[in-house]
């Protein structure tokens, strides 16, 4: 939807990478802006196989909160466990991107980047914590909310690039694209006719 909302009309391929997998490889003593750089590159470099000509854009962002980095909860009880813990304070929301050139089926140039932005959530009730919870919406978003769904009523402001948390953060995807030589105005005029 941000891509498609600033003129680009991107194919969503999913990776299958095992998240869960590569950020335990890297320890928990992994610096957090690394985590989601790592992951993204992961997810970029796995679609790459099969592209002929392509920019691909890996993306990852995770939650860090108390020194703690939290991605998806995937369940209601993680989700609740850690709205408790969010509510009335700040994160920060990280955003890593990976952002791949590929000529003649080939990598011929690699980007990568983070972005965090800090998050001030509010103080939800209980009541309206399980009612959230009960929409399933934060059991499959990065620090288990998003700002443009129904967890935009308990986020009360963003410092730094929405984008970023909305789902892509396109001043960090515009200097990716420049590091490999693609200006993202040669995106837009692809696809306008």
């Amino acid at each position: 939807m941000v891509l498609r909302n600033a003129g680009i009309e991107p194919v969503v391929q999913v990776s299958g990478v095992d998240e869960d997998a590569i950020t335990a490889a890297l320890g928990e003593d992994a610096q957090h802006e690394h985590v989601v750089v790592t992951l993204a590159e992961a997810k970029a470099r796995e679609v790459a196989p099969g592209h002929a000509d392509a920019v691909i854009i890996g993306c990852d962002s995770m939650l860090s909160h108390d020194g703690e980095l939290t991605g998806k909860p995937g369940t209601p009880e993680r989700a609740r466990e850690r709205w408790k813990r969010v509510s009335g304070t700040e994160g920060r929301l990280l955003t890593g991107h990976a952002v791949l050139r590929v000529r003649d089926g080939a990598v011929t140039a690699v980007a990568t980047g983070t972005v965090a932005t800090t998050i001030r959530f509010g103080n939800p009730t209980e009541d309206e914590i399980e009612a959230y919870i009960a929409t399933g919406e934060p059991l499959s978003v990065a620090g288990g909310f998003t700002l443009d769904g129904f967890g935009g009523w308990f986020v009360d402001g963003v410092d730094g690039d929405p984008s970023s948390v909305i789902g892509i953060s396109l001043p960090l995807t515009r200097r990716l694209l420049g590091e490999i030589g693609v200006r993202v105005t040669d995106l837009w005029a692809s696809h306008t006719g």
